[in-house]
């Protein structure tokens, strides 16, 4: 991993990453970890290029070495009612006050910052630069990918186990074949036009 130059006068960084701003399906999750520096974690990187395999087992020793982490996500209706974006931001800080223990500075993949109570920097391809937003970035894609599961075994019809709701040829055939669920986000195209709305 490159070497990132840490802002200086600060003790405890968070990092916070998001996953499925993209899907058609779902809530947005982001996550923020603060990472122990006694007990290194080896092998973290942006969560898109590692297995799904690497992932689990990391997302475990994160969640296990870490000084704490957390949790955060916008629902498809607070998707569709504010724009992904602003979800986006808003599960960010959702993660960032969801921390037991409350950090100096937050560290954000990306390049805009949501709005926290606390100073943070965002740092486009963090989650390539900076550990602390590589391990959230594993916790949250963990995390979502579970959901998809879950709404894959409710609804077996989408196939949302393979696609994770983003929208694929087969998402797509589904949707038009089935309609859109309660999970779906209403303001994303595709399903407005499944809906008659475009």
């Amino acid at each position: 991993m490159t070497q990132f130059i840490y802002p200086s006068g600060f003790c405890l960084f968070a990092g916070v990453d998001e996953v499925g701003r993209g899907p058609l399906v779902g809530d947005v999750v982001t996550a923020a970890v603060i990472l122990d520096p006694n007990k290194p974690i080896s092998g973290l990187n942006d969560s898109k290029k590692l297995s799904e395999k690497k992932r689990i087992v990391l997302a475990e020793q994160i969640k296990s070495n870490a000084l704490c982490w957390a949790l955060g996500r916008a629902n498809p209706q607070e998707i569709d009612q504010l724009n992904i974006l602003h979800a986006t931001m808003l599960a960010m800080s959702r993660a960032v006050e969801a921390l037991s223990i409350v950090p100096d500075f937050a560290l954000i993949d990306g390049n805009r910052e949501p709005s926290l109570s606390i100073p943070c920097q965002a740092i486009v391809k963090g989650d390539g630069l900076v550990a602390e937003i590589s391990a959230a970035s594993i916790i949250a894609k963990v995390a979502r990918d579970q959901e998809m599961t879950e709404l894959d075994r409710r609804h077996p019809a989408y196939q949302f186990a393979k696609h994770k709701g983003y929208p694929t040829a087969v998402h797509l055939e589904m949707l038009a074949k089935h309609g859109p669920i309660a999970e779906h986000r209403r303001s994303f195209k595709p399903v407005q036009r499944v809906l008659g709305e475009l």
